[in-house]
Protein backbone atom coordinates (compact mmCIF):
# COMPACT_ATOMS: atom_id res chain seq x y z
CA UNK A 1 0.00 0.00 0.00
CA UNK A 2 1.51 3.83 -0.99
CA UNK A 3 0.45 6.88 -0.37
CA UNK A 4 -0.19 8.65 -3.56
CA UNK A 5 -0.40 11.76 -4.92
CA UNK A 6 -0.82 13.93 -7.72
CA UNK A 7 0.47 17.20 -8.84
CA UNK A 8 -1.76 18.37 -11.17
CA UNK A 9 -1.67 22.25 -12.64
CA UNK A 10 -0.75 23.48 -9.71
CA UNK A 11 -3.27 21.25 -7.50
CA UNK A 12 -2.08 18.82 -5.38
CA UNK A 13 -4.18 15.61 -5.20
CA UNK A 14 -4.16 13.27 -2.18
CA UNK A 15 -5.25 9.80 -2.28
CA UNK A 16 -4.54 8.90 1.02
CA UNK A 17 -3.46 5.13 1.93
CA UNK A 18 -5.76 2.90 -0.08
CA UNK A 19 -6.04 -1.19 0.78
CA UNK A 20 -5.72 -1.09 -3.41
CA UNK A 21 -2.36 -1.26 -4.24
CA UNK A 22 -1.53 1.34 -5.74
CA UNK A 23 1.87 1.44 -7.50
CA UNK A 24 4.07 3.67 -8.86
CA UNK A 25 5.78 2.94 -12.33
CA UNK A 26 8.34 5.59 -11.92
CA UNK A 27 10.53 7.59 -13.95
CA UNK A 28 8.55 5.64 -17.19
CA UNK A 29 5.38 7.41 -15.50
CA UNK A 30 7.09 10.97 -15.09
CA UNK A 31 7.76 10.02 -18.47
CA UNK A 32 4.22 9.82 -19.39
CA UNK A 33 2.70 12.84 -17.47
CA UNK A 34 5.30 15.57 -17.96
CA UNK A 35 4.26 18.46 -18.51
CA UNK A 36 0.24 16.99 -18.34
CA UNK A 37 0.63 15.13 -14.65
CA UNK A 38 3.30 15.25 -12.41
CA UNK A 39 3.34 12.17 -10.62
CA UNK A 40 4.49 11.87 -7.18
CA UNK A 41 4.97 9.04 -5.26
CA UNK A 42 6.66 8.25 -2.20
CA UNK A 43 8.53 5.31 -3.18
CA UNK A 44 8.91 6.09 -6.83
CA UNK A 45 10.55 2.98 -8.95
CA UNK A 46 12.14 3.48 -12.18
CA UNK A 47 10.71 1.20 -14.37
CA UNK A 48 13.46 -1.75 -13.74
CA UNK A 49 13.00 -1.12 -9.97
CA UNK A 50 8.94 -1.24 -10.76
CA UNK A 51 9.55 -4.67 -12.03
CA UNK A 52 11.82 -6.07 -9.14
CA UNK A 53 9.89 -4.44 -6.08
CA UNK A 54 6.52 -4.46 -7.02
CA UNK A 55 4.75 -6.08 -4.16
CA UNK A 56 2.51 -7.94 -6.85
CA UNK A 57 4.83 -9.84 -9.00
CA UNK A 58 8.31 -8.64 -9.05
CA UNK A 59 9.06 -10.17 -12.61
CA UNK A 60 6.18 -8.84 -14.16
CA UNK A 61 6.98 -7.43 -17.85
CA UNK A 62 3.88 -5.25 -18.83
CA UNK A 63 0.78 -4.04 -18.52
CA UNK A 64 -2.69 -4.95 -19.57
CA UNK A 65 -5.62 -3.00 -19.84
CA UNK A 66 -9.19 -3.39 -20.15
CA UNK A 67 -10.71 -0.72 -22.76
CA UNK A 68 -13.81 0.29 -22.02
CA UNK A 69 -14.29 2.89 -25.02
CA UNK A 70 -14.66 5.06 -21.95
CA UNK A 71 -12.61 8.51 -20.47
CA UNK A 72 -11.14 6.26 -18.07
CA UNK A 73 -9.97 3.46 -19.31
CA UNK A 74 -8.55 5.54 -22.50
CA UNK A 75 -6.65 7.42 -19.92
CA UNK A 76 -4.91 4.79 -18.08
CA UNK A 77 -4.45 3.14 -21.73
CA UNK A 78 -2.62 6.17 -22.92
CA UNK A 79 -0.54 6.58 -19.86
CA UNK A 80 0.29 2.98 -19.40
CA UNK A 81 1.31 2.93 -23.38
CA UNK A 82 3.89 5.98 -22.32
CA UNK A 83 5.31 4.03 -19.46
CA UNK A 84 5.44 0.73 -21.47
CA UNK A 85 4.92 1.00 -25.18
CA UNK A 86 6.33 -2.23 -26.17
CA UNK A 87 4.58 -4.53 -23.27
CA UNK A 88 0.98 -3.49 -23.01
CA UNK A 89 -2.13 -5.06 -24.35
CA UNK A 90 -5.56 -3.42 -24.42
CA UNK A 91 -8.17 -6.08 -24.12
CA UNK A 92 -11.82 -4.83 -25.20
CA UNK A 93 -14.43 -7.55 -23.98
CA UNK A 94 -18.22 -6.36 -25.49
CA UNK A 95 -20.63 -7.98 -23.34
CA UNK A 96 -24.25 -7.73 -25.03
CA UNK A 97 -22.89 -3.98 -24.99
CA UNK A 98 -23.34 -1.12 -26.71
CA UNK A 99 -21.66 -1.54 -30.09
CA UNK A 100 -20.35 1.89 -29.71
CA UNK A 101 -18.15 1.40 -27.07
CA UNK A 102 -16.24 -0.83 -28.46
CA UNK A 103 -15.65 1.84 -31.78
CA UNK A 104 -14.52 4.19 -29.58
CA UNK A 105 -12.09 1.83 -27.61
CA UNK A 106 -11.06 0.78 -30.81
CA UNK A 107 -10.45 4.58 -31.67
CA UNK A 108 -8.25 5.08 -29.18
CA UNK A 109 -5.96 1.79 -29.89
CA UNK A 110 -5.56 2.92 -33.28
CA UNK A 111 -5.20 6.46 -32.40
CA UNK A 112 -2.41 5.83 -29.49
CA UNK A 113 -1.22 2.40 -31.17
CA UNK A 114 -2.08 0.47 -28.04
CA UNK A 115 -2.30 -3.35 -29.58
CA UNK A 116 -5.80 -5.04 -28.33
CA UNK A 117 -7.37 -8.45 -28.82
CA UNK A 118 -11.18 -8.76 -28.85
CA UNK A 119 -12.85 -11.15 -26.50
CA UNK A 120 -16.60 -11.23 -26.87
CA UNK A 121 -18.33 -12.60 -23.47
CA UNK A 122 -21.60 -12.65 -24.66
CA UNK A 123 -22.09 -16.31 -24.72
CA UNK A 124 -19.91 -16.86 -21.76
CA UNK A 125 -21.98 -14.56 -19.65
CA UNK A 126 -24.84 -16.68 -21.03
CA UNK A 127 -24.20 -19.57 -20.10
CA UNK A 128 -22.90 -19.01 -16.57
CA UNK A 129 -26.22 -17.13 -16.23
CA UNK A 130 -27.98 -20.56 -17.50
CA UNK A 131 -26.11 -22.47 -15.05
CA UNK A 132 -26.88 -20.16 -12.09
CA UNK A 133 -30.78 -19.86 -12.79
CA UNK A 134 -31.13 -22.90 -14.70
CA UNK A 135 -32.83 -21.05 -17.50
CA UNK A 136 -32.03 -18.96 -20.51
CA UNK A 137 -30.85 -15.16 -20.31
CA UNK A 138 -33.42 -12.74 -21.92
CA UNK A 139 -32.33 -8.86 -20.80
CA UNK A 140 -35.93 -7.54 -21.32
CA UNK A 141 -36.67 -9.35 -18.10
CA UNK A 142 -33.55 -10.40 -16.70
CA UNK A 143 -32.11 -7.37 -14.72
CA UNK A 144 -31.16 -6.54 -11.16
CA UNK A 145 -27.34 -5.86 -9.71
CA UNK A 146 -26.06 -9.36 -8.90
CA UNK A 147 -26.69 -10.10 -12.35
CA UNK A 148 -25.13 -6.93 -14.25
CA UNK A 149 -22.22 -7.73 -11.95
CA UNK A 150 -21.56 -10.76 -13.54
CA UNK A 151 -20.34 -8.78 -16.39
CA UNK A 152 -17.09 -6.99 -14.71
CA UNK A 153 -16.00 -10.14 -12.85
CA UNK A 154 -15.60 -11.56 -16.37
CA UNK A 155 -13.90 -9.16 -17.64
CA UNK A 156 -11.39 -9.18 -14.42
CA UNK A 157 -11.21 -12.95 -14.69
CA UNK A 158 -10.57 -12.44 -18.87
CA UNK A 159 -7.79 -9.93 -17.62
CA UNK A 160 -6.11 -11.92 -15.41
CA UNK A 161 -5.91 -14.99 -18.17
CA UNK A 162 -3.80 -12.88 -20.12
CA UNK A 163 -2.17 -11.55 -17.15
CA UNK A 164 -1.17 -15.09 -16.03
CA UNK A 165 -0.37 -15.65 -19.23
CA UNK A 166 2.21 -12.80 -20.57
CA UNK A 167 3.57 -11.71 -16.69
CA UNK A 168 1.72 -8.44 -16.79
CA UNK A 169 0.28 -6.66 -14.53
CA UNK A 170 -3.55 -5.33 -14.20
CA UNK A 171 -4.28 -1.84 -14.44
CA UNK A 172 -7.30 -0.87 -12.91
CA UNK A 173 -9.21 2.53 -14.29
CA UNK A 174 -11.49 3.28 -11.28
CA UNK A 175 -10.97 7.47 -10.69
CA UNK A 176 -11.13 8.94 -6.67
CA UNK A 177 -14.66 9.93 -7.23
CA UNK A 178 -15.78 6.08 -7.79
CA UNK A 179 -13.54 4.83 -5.09
CA UNK A 180 -14.92 7.00 -2.49
CA UNK A 181 -18.47 6.40 -2.97
CA UNK A 182 -17.78 2.58 -3.80
CA UNK A 183 -19.06 2.82 -7.13
CA UNK A 184 -17.03 -0.32 -9.06
CA UNK A 185 -17.96 -4.13 -8.65
CA UNK A 186 -16.16 -6.00 -5.93
CA UNK A 187 -13.83 -8.45 -7.54
CA UNK A 188 -15.16 -6.58 -10.85
CA UNK A 189 -13.40 -3.36 -12.06
CA UNK A 190 -12.12 -3.29 -8.32
CA UNK A 191 -9.86 -6.41 -8.39
CA UNK A 192 -6.70 -4.98 -10.33
CA UNK A 193 -2.95 -4.71 -9.44
CA UNK A 194 -2.42 -0.84 -9.89
CA UNK A 195 -4.65 2.27 -9.95
CA UNK A 196 -2.94 4.76 -11.92
CA UNK A 197 -5.98 7.66 -11.69
CA UNK A 198 -7.32 7.17 -8.18
CA UNK A 199 -5.81 10.32 -6.72
CA UNK A 200 -7.64 12.25 -9.61
CA UNK A 201 -11.75 13.11 -9.23
CA UNK A 202 -14.11 13.06 -12.28
CA UNK A 203 -13.53 16.31 -12.82
CA UNK A 204 -9.74 15.70 -12.77
CA UNK A 205 -9.79 12.92 -15.19
CA UNK A 206 -11.58 15.07 -18.01
CA UNK A 207 -8.85 17.40 -17.48
CA UNK A 208 -6.05 15.10 -17.91
CA UNK A 209 -8.05 13.45 -21.23
CA UNK A 210 -7.94 16.50 -22.80
CA UNK A 211 -4.18 17.31 -21.87
CA UNK A 212 -3.35 13.83 -23.50
CA UNK A 213 -5.79 14.00 -26.69
CA UNK A 214 -8.20 12.00 -25.75
CA UNK A 215 -10.98 12.30 -28.77
CA UNK A 216 -14.01 14.32 -27.55
CA UNK A 217 -16.53 12.30 -28.85
CA UNK A 218 -15.19 10.02 -25.67
CA UNK A 219 -14.75 13.12 -23.11
CA UNK A 220 -17.96 14.09 -23.63
CA UNK A 221 -20.27 10.71 -24.01
CA UNK A 222 -22.17 9.81 -20.88
CA UNK A 223 -20.14 7.72 -18.54
CA UNK A 224 -21.25 4.56 -17.91
CA UNK A 225 -20.27 0.73 -17.37
CA UNK A 226 -22.22 -0.96 -19.40
CA UNK A 227 -24.24 -3.09 -17.12
CA UNK A 228 -27.76 -3.04 -18.72
CA UNK A 229 -29.04 -0.88 -21.85
CA UNK A 230 -29.30 2.52 -21.15
CA UNK A 231 -27.25 2.48 -18.52
CA UNK A 232 -25.30 5.73 -17.13
CA UNK A 233 -23.41 6.00 -14.18
CA UNK A 234 -25.18 9.55 -13.43
CA UNK A 235 -28.44 7.86 -14.32
CA UNK A 236 -28.04 4.96 -11.59
CA UNK A 237 -26.31 7.49 -8.85
CA UNK A 238 -29.23 10.10 -9.33
CA UNK A 239 -26.32 12.57 -9.05
CA UNK A 240 -24.45 14.46 -11.41
CA UNK A 241 -20.27 13.65 -11.37
CA UNK A 242 -19.82 17.42 -11.12
CA UNK A 243 -21.88 17.84 -8.16
CA UNK A 244 -20.40 14.25 -6.58
CA UNK A 245 -17.07 15.74 -6.78
CA UNK A 246 -18.25 19.26 -4.83
CA UNK A 247 -19.80 16.94 -2.27
CA UNK A 248 -16.75 14.53 -1.65
CA UNK A 249 -14.42 17.76 -1.83
CA UNK A 250 -16.19 19.17 0.68
CA UNK A 251 -16.95 16.15 3.14
CA UNK A 252 -12.86 15.70 2.46
CA UNK A 253 -12.14 19.30 3.43
CA UNK A 254 -14.60 19.37 6.63
CA UNK A 255 -16.50 22.47 4.69
CA UNK A 256 -20.24 23.39 5.10
CA UNK A 257 -22.57 21.15 2.05
CA UNK A 258 -25.35 24.29 2.94
CA UNK A 259 -24.74 24.58 -0.85
CA UNK A 260 -26.38 21.37 -1.92
CA UNK A 261 -29.95 19.06 -1.11
CA UNK A 262 -29.58 17.41 1.95
CA UNK A 263 -31.01 14.30 0.30
CA UNK A 264 -28.02 14.07 -2.24
CA UNK A 265 -25.58 14.81 0.77
CA UNK A 266 -26.90 11.86 2.48
CA UNK A 267 -26.92 9.61 0.13
CA UNK A 268 -22.94 10.19 -0.92
CA UNK A 269 -22.49 10.05 2.64
CA UNK A 270 -24.30 6.55 3.05
CA UNK A 271 -22.76 5.16 -0.50
CA UNK A 272 -18.97 6.14 1.38
CA UNK A 273 -20.06 4.23 4.19
CA UNK A 274 -21.91 1.09 2.77
CA UNK A 275 -18.68 0.62 0.51
CA UNK A 276 -16.44 0.83 2.84
CA UNK A 277 -16.12 -3.16 2.45
CA UNK A 278 -14.86 -2.45 -1.04
CA UNK A 279 -11.67 -0.50 0.15
CA UNK A 280 -10.47 -2.68 2.66
CA UNK A 281 -8.57 -6.34 2.52
CA UNK A 282 -11.12 -8.93 4.31
CA UNK A 283 -10.92 -9.01 7.62
CA UNK A 284 -9.34 -12.62 8.85
CA UNK A 285 -10.09 -14.49 12.33
CA UNK A 286 -6.75 -13.65 15.18
CA UNK A 287 -6.59 -17.44 16.96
Amino acid sequence: IQEVGFSYDGIVLNAGAYTHTSIGIGDAVKAITTPVVEVHISNTFSRESFRHQSYISPNAKGVIIGLSGGIDSSCVAVLCKKAFPENILGIIMPCISNPKDMEDANLVAEKFNIPTKIVDLEESFKSIFNSLENKEYRKESDGGVSIANIKPRLRMITLYYFANKLNYLVAGTDNKTEEMIGYFTKYGDGGVDMLPIVSLYKKDVKRLAKKLEIPDEIITKKPSAGLWEGQTDEGEIGISYEEIDEILEKIKNNEDLFSHEEEKVNKIKKMIKTSEHKRKVPPGCEL
